[in-house]
């Protein structure tokens, strides 16, 4: 009996996904920062929604939980 290939077993589905979690990533350290009351403005804005590097993201976020201003997201690279 041969294997079924499915859809979200496609390389375009995978690309599809990928780009999902890259979004919600961003999404989830911009809102932890405007939940905090932290002013998240445009340019902080716009170099997280434009990151393609899921690892960065997620230490976006972790760092989200801490800082002071939304630009010390940046201050440990």
């Amino acid at each position: 009996m041969a294997p079924v290939k499915y859809f979200f077993q496609n390389p375009v589905a995978d690309q599809l996904r990928d780009e999902g979690r890259l979004e919600e990533r961003a999404e989830v350290t911009l809102r932890i920062l405007e939940l905090r009351g932290v002013e998240v403005p445009d340019s902080v804005r716009l170099r997280v929604e434009g990151c393609s590097d899921l690892e960065q993201l997620k230490a976006w976020s972790e760092r989200a939980v801490h800082v002071g201003s939304a630009e010390e997201l940046f201050s440990e690279e």
